[in-house]
């Protein structure tokens, strides 16, 4: 085999179609989202929904289109725990401003 032949099989990703699902998939996650901002739901609802919601998202961008899925699982065991702890900062500094905002709402 080729050395040219070989480079190519080692940096294989998705094939078209599936790469085309996730498109799919990605564009009816966020017009869900979009559907969900125009509901009269609770704020904690409502955050909690959108932020699963933006989890499977950046977990499908990373795994497929950043070809994290095609890659050693060691680097996954790296950026898992940032992701972990970024996820963390958010309920830790967006959920009280939220339930912040909530209390100013005039009744």
């Amino acid at each position: 085999m080729s050395s040219e032949a070989h480079a190519v099989e080692a940096h294989a990703g998705a094939s078209v179609g599936t790469n085309i699902a996730v498109w799919v998939g990605l564009v009816a996650i966020t017009g869900l989202e979009v559907f969900l901002a125009y509901k009269e739901l609770q704020p904690v609802v409502m955050l909690t929904a959108l932020a699963a919601l933006s989890v499977v998202k950046a977990a499908m961008i990373m795994a497929y289109f950043m070809h994290l899925k095609f890659e050693k699982f060691t680097l996954v065991l790296w950026l898992v725990p940032a992701m972990i702890f970024c996820i963390c900062m958010m309920f830790i500094f967006f959920f009280p401003e939220a339930f912040r905002l909530l209390q100013m709402r005039p009744h």
